[in-house]
């Protein structure tokens, strides 16, 4: 896991599939936090802190994570409401946020351990406060990242709405993402197994591609992200979800 934050300290500021998910992730943010007047946010996961510097645009953020390393690396770029902790068990008291994030986090998890954590993430919520998480979708995508970021598993649709809803939230967007580079991905995590039969650790795909690649890719996920401003993704290599505690829906349309 060292290793993965390693590679994304490096990678989070310019490679395409950060800056495309920060395109899919803003509609989303500015939604949950719709009305609120300064809202607590938690971020589970936060790693080297890159998140966190997304989310104070949103309101006042803090964050916790398992890695010392990522907790240090974040501390060293000016983040201090950081602290090590598991999002199996929040260190926060019940109704404490108005929004919780979670970046690729849970598909480090089996069944049992997401449940827990979704439930952690209920919990720490007020009553109608907001979820918006990312989880790697798709087990067929499986590839040397999974290795690398400890993925457990890779989640369909379906799949993560009942983990959500058991968990006490009403889904009120659910969408996969990277559809636009959905091909890429397939072809590069298949010809891996082709290649070496096996999951090798590797960091290559956290690794900036040349500019003009990486200035392509990223154009078609900009193109994607104004495409989600009116439909759902039916395939993609994540899945992303605005999801509220309880039964009250967000402004806007439910989920689609």
């Amino acid at each position: 896991m060292d290793q993965l934050l390693d590679a994304t300290a490096r990678a989070e500021r310019e490679h395409f599939w950060f800056r495309g998910f920060r395109r899919f992730v803003a509609p989303l943010l500015s939604r949950a936090v719709a009305g609120r007047t300064s809202p607590r946010i938690l971020d589970c996961g936060c790693g080297t802190g890159n998140n966190l510097r997304l989310l104070r645009e949103y309101g006042r953020p803090c964050g916790i994570d398992l890695t010392l390393s990522g907790l240090a690396y974040a501390k060293r770029q000016g983040e201090r409401l950081v602290a090590q902790a598991s999002a199996l068990s929040l260190p926060f008291s019940d109704d404490a946020f108005d929004l919780v994030t979670s970046f690729d986090v849970i598909y480090a998890f089996d069944d049992e351990r997401a449940a827990t954590a979704l439930k952690e993430m209920c919990r720490v919520l007020r009553p109608g406060g907001a979820l918006v998480l990312n989880v790697a979708a798709l087990p067929a995508l499986r590839g040397n990242h999974s290795i690398l970021g400890g993925e457990v598993q890779r989640y369909t649709r379906s799949g993560l709405r009942r983990h959500l809803e058991q968990a006490g939230f009403s889904v009120q967007r659910l969408t996969y993402t990277n559809f636009a580079i959905l091909p890429l991905v397939a072809a590069v995590r298949f010809s891996q197994r082709l290649r070496q039969g096996r999951h090798e650790l590797s960091d290559s795909e956290m690794t900036v591609p040349a500019p003009p690649v990486n200035l392509t890719l990223a154009g078609l996920l900009t193109l994607e992200s104004y495409a989600l401003r009116v439909v759902n993704m039916p395939l993609g290599s994540s899945l992303l979800t605005l999801a509220i505690k309880g039964s009250r829906e967000l402004g806007g349309s439910r989920e689609r």
